[in-house]
């Protein structure tokens, strides 16, 4: 059984990415993918974009934080459930063939795995998020952030 923990005026929907039909369209404002598509074939990562692209709002927006397989190949395939190899720039492409356009990409952002000897603060997270130099040296997550392209038309992938 699933536990799942959220402030009382949050609403917890569970079900596969690809099928969002319980949520309306263009009712979200934001979307946050955290270690995600990489647990997701090609066909159902780009199903899931346009599930996304259809319940955001026409100013919403989509926030991808993604091991970035350039940077972190050699324990990337460590995680049995990893089905999918993806880098900042296939995200991307992914992204605006699902009707986004691409705002922001930081293909170095954040370390692989917090497991590691360095101490865990929020002190340490604040001082490493205003030295973007540190992820030049440790960053092996890509983060993007897409706008939703209202003009978009699905096509068949």
């Amino acid at each position: 059984m699933l536990t799942f923990f959220a402030k009382d005026n949050v609403q917890i929907i569970t079900g596969e990415s690809p099928h969002m039909e319980s949520i309306e369209d263009e009712s979200i404002d934001r979307v946050f993918a955290n270690n995600f598509f990489e647990h997701l074939s090609k066909p159902d990562i780009i199903l899931t974009l346009r599930e996304a692209h259809r319940i955001l709002k026409p100013d919403g927006e989509i926030l991808v934080l993604q091991p970035n397989i350039r940077y972190c190949v050699k324990d990337f395939w460590m995680f049995f459930d990893h089905v999918t190899p993806l880098d900042d720039r296939s995200i991307s492409e992914a992204l605006e063939i699902s009707g986004f356009s691409v705002m922001e990409c930081i293909p170095r952002f954040l370390p692989y795995s917090m497991k590691s000897i360095l101490p865990k603060s929020l002190l340490c997270l604040r001082i490493y998020l205003k030295l973007p130099i540190m992820w030049k040296l440790f960053g092996a997550q890509a983060f993007i952030r897409a706008i939703k392209n209202s003009t978009y038309q699905a096509n068949q992938y």
